[in-house]
């Protein structure tokens, strides 16, 4: 057990949101830096790879759209253990395994995983850290994306030393170790279980403004997902190496966590979040367009913006999200929504982003989709007025306990 002072607790609660939080993104871009070794020794093709990231994605998509019934019978302690548990039995497999086949499944298990944990994320950041609801949800982010950063990093090494790709995968079962015995500790503070009747307020397929919330937070992180799978095989497509790529990664990821943590800080006392969002979007359009128009000029630099625009679109739009509804039941049930169908949405873009490159035979349609895809973002941007909230989502004034 740990002290039950305000302070105390609130410490540990936060260091049990990051401890949880780093092993969400690493079951994803310890693949793309090993990506030809992979390829080699189990002998699956581009778009077979990039199931190795569609399929997590699509995972962390359907489960969140579950949670209203899973709440029913699902504790928030059990729902994280659960999730948890089958990353590390996802890490373990990965040790071991040596075909394509079995690869792939253990991204869907570990997808799974993922996915338990992050749906329950957002609403308990949001409950736990109320008064503190950006700041939070930076830190939320930019643990998330510093997890996944680490792994593009040190995956190659580890392979490296070792000498077989399996172990650059397998060895993110420690920092899931870590995130249980936390757990263990930190547990027993958890308010309330998920699992009983009403107290997520329901699901949101009828709502307009949830689907809205939901496509545009799915396409803004589709550039996420692309490069993860991609960035490391495109470097080395114009003659890097692994250990490059997955350097790459790493600088991407420093910028993506400046952006979480930097963009919301910056604006903490703005209500309105369309500023940052047309801000972060903009970093990323200038990143791809640098891709797609002079790669060579500076690859550092058109990562680092897209990496920075990345970051701030990922914790902004989930704030956005959030702030739809006070009420932090509705509100964890309404980023569940946008969490399911988005991811939907953003395991479906690497996918599409892979056949591109497949038929043209380099990355540069893949950008081009990219670059396509933000400049629309950036026009949806203007529909979400903090003054609009309650209207989009008047439906939500009922009572908890009513399914809409």
């Amino acid at each position: 057990m740990i002290p039950t002072t305000s302070r105390w607790r609130g410490a540990a609660l936060m260091a049990l949101v990051i401890a949880v939080t780093v092993n969400l993104r690493p079951i994803l871009t310890s693949i793309g830096p090993l990506l030809e070794d992979i390829r080699t020794g189990t002998g699956i093709g581009y778009q077979q790879a990039a199931l190795l990231t569609a399929l997590p994605v699509l995972c962390m998509g359907l489960v969140p759209l579950l949670q209203p019934w899973l709440r029913r019978w699902l504790s928030e302690q059990g729902g994280l253990l659960l999730g948890l548990a089958a990353i590390g039995l996802a890490c373990l497999w990965r040790l071991l395994l040596g075909s394509g086949g079995a690869l792939i499944a253990s991204a869907v298990l570990a997808g799974l995983g993922v996915a338990f944990v992050q749906a329950l994320m957002p609403g308990l950041v949001n409950r736990w850290f109320a008064r503190r609801l950006a700041l939070a949800m930076g830190v939320y982010s930019a643990a998330l994306m510093s997890g996944g950063g680490v792994a593009a990093v040190l995956g190659p090494r580890v392979a490296e030393y070792f000498g077989h790709w399996q172990a650059g995968l397998g060895v993110w079962l420690l920092p899931v170790l870590l995130a249980l015995l936390l757990l263990g500790l930190v547990g027993p503070t958890l308010e309330g279980a998920v699992g009983r009747s009403g107290s997520g307020g329901g699901h949101f397929f009828g709502n307009r403004r949830a689907w809205l919330l939901a496509v545009y937070f799915g396409l803004i992180n589709g550039g996420y997902t692309s490069m993860v799978a991609w960035l490391p095989a495109y470097y080395q497509q114009v003659g890097g190496s692994a250990r490059g790529g997955g350097e790459l990664v790493g600088l991407m990821t420093i910028f993506q966590v400046l952006g979480a943590l930097g963009l919301p800080l910056l604006l903490r006392r703005i209500a309105d979040r369309r500023p940052g969002l047309w801000l972060a979007l903009t970093a990323q359009l200038l990143g791809f367009a640098g891709l797609l128009l002079d790669p060579a000029l500076s690859p550092g630099l058109w990562v680092g913006l897209i990496g920075f625009g990345l970051g701030a679109c990922f914790s902004l739009s989930l704030t956005l999200t959030l702030e739809h509804l006070k009420d932090p039941r509705h509100a964890g049930g309404l980023a569940a929504f946008v969490q399911g169908i988005g991811f939907i949405i953003t395991g479906l873009v690497p996918y599409l982003t892979g056949w591109l490159r497949d038929i043209s035979g380099d990355f540069q349609a893949s950008w081009t989709l990219l670059t396509v895809t933000v400049l629309l973002m950036l026009l949806v941007t203007g529909r979400f007025a903090p003054r609009g909230y309650a209207a989009a989502m008047a439906d939500r004034a009922a009572p908890a306990g009513v399914l809409n």
